[in-house]
């Protein structure tokens, strides 16, 4: 696996390293020995799918404040998405500032988002399927959100929703709760 940070602390590009040959090819997904090697403790504790039907469903921004903040890895293992990481942790340099990747399962990337981070993402194509894998177990009742095109973000998205939750379409703005 190579992992290629990106403008923000905490969150990585992981791309695949496969080993192909004429049946195919084969790559590791995650490995703890790999990303702890590259600097980065994550141990996935639960896996999760989400499935999309239409393109341009958005799913975001969520997060878990503390003590109940998630690391996940995030990859479309079929179609592709636009996948938006936003800094809101007060303390960091890149506090308010996004980063966001086309993650798609022919290219097989991923992106590691680490906690007191929110993420959400909008499909590229019909039909995609999303896995996260995530550190700990989710524990219900702590989610929370942001609007996903607050201003204060200022996020590109590459197209505008046209499927999403009521509970993401209703998120307020951002006001940071420290």
């Amino acid at each position: 696996m190579r992992f290629t940070p990106t403008r923000i602390a905490g969150v990585v590009l992981v791309e695949l390293d496969p080993v192909a040959d004429e049946r195919g090819s084969f790559a590791r997904l995650q490995c703890p020995d790999e990303f702890a090697a590259a600097g980065h403790s994550f141990v996935p504790q639960q896996t999760s799918l989400s499935r999309n039907h239409r393109r341009g469903t958005l799913r975001g921004l969520h997060y878990e404040p503390a003590p109940h903040e998630e690391a996940k890895l995030v990859r479309a293992v079929r179609g592709a998405i636009f996948d938006v990481a936003v800094d809101i942790r007060p303390d960091s340099p890149t506090y308010g500032q996004w980063t966001g990747h086309d993650l798609s399962a022919e290219a097989g990337q991923a992106l590691l988002i680490g906690p007191g981070l929110a993420h959400g993402f909008i499909t590229l194509t019909d039909e995609t399927d999303v896995l996260y894998q995530i550190d700990r177990i989710f524990t219900p009742g702590h989610g929370r959100g942001a609007r996903w095109n607050d201003p204060t973000f200022g996020i590109d998205w590459p197209l505008s929703p046209v499927v999403m939750s009521d509970r993401d379409a209703t998120y307020p703005d951002w006001q940071d709760p420290a």
